[in-house]
């Protein structure tokens, strides 16, 4: 895949839902800023952004990141300091998708949700969307919520929504770290049979 494509990866800490359907803020993580940001990295992510309004949380990602870039973390491992390069802390998904609108001369980008519950609502299957980043070129956009799923207000700045990654059973509790990995090898793994034509 040698054509420029524009894909973003945001993780949303608030506002995301409990079990129970509540709205709420969850808790920044070193796992998924680490593990999200080497599957962004590997599939060619322009920027992975870490949404939480807490400004502790934002200290705390900021922290991690900054030991991982410009201190001896950065020194000792520098393929993990290239990945966590690619984390910007911002506040809301606002803000998110102001920046990205203005890195892209006024083009909004195409902001795509994902979610572990079934829903036809403004549905894009994977390969669609693929074809949208990778020949069409469109900026996107791709959110991943914490705890229990993204909120309602945040689905409600999604213009599509992918279908769930599902196994053979009833069983559906990937983490969100798992999630983002298949799906970004979805839209922008290498496919051998299509390199081979």
């Amino acid at each position: 895949m040698d054509a420029e494509f524009h894909l973003d990866v945001a993780l949303i800490h608030h506002p995301v839902v409990n079990r129970h359907g509540e709205i709420i803020g969850s808790a920044v993580t070193n796992l998924d800023l680490h593990d999200i940001a080497r599957a962004s990295k590997t599939f060619g992510v322009s920027s992975y952004w870490v949404v939480t309004p807490y400004p502790l949380q934002q200290e705390l990602a900021a922290g991690i990141v900054g030991h991982w870039t410009e201190g001896y973390g950065g020194v000792a491992d520098s393929d993990r300091a290239a990945a966590l390069a690619l984390i910007k802390i911002r506040s809301s998904l606002a803000e998110v998708i102001d920046e990205m609108t203005r890195r892209h001369d006024g083009r909004r980008p195409k902001v795509v949700a994902t979610s572990a519950a079934s829903s036809g609502e403004k549905r894009v299957s994977f390969a669609a969307l693929r074809q949208e980043i990778i020949s069409e070129r469109m900026p996107v956009l791709l959110l991943f919520g914490t705890a229990w799923g993204l909120a309602p207000e945040a689905l409600d700045l999604a213009d599509a929504m992918l279908p769930p990654i599902v196994g053979p059973g009833a069983y559906n509790h990937l983490s969100v770290r798992s999630a983002a990995s298949i799906m970004l090898d979805r839209l922008l793994g290498r496919r051998e049979e299509a390199d081979q034509h």
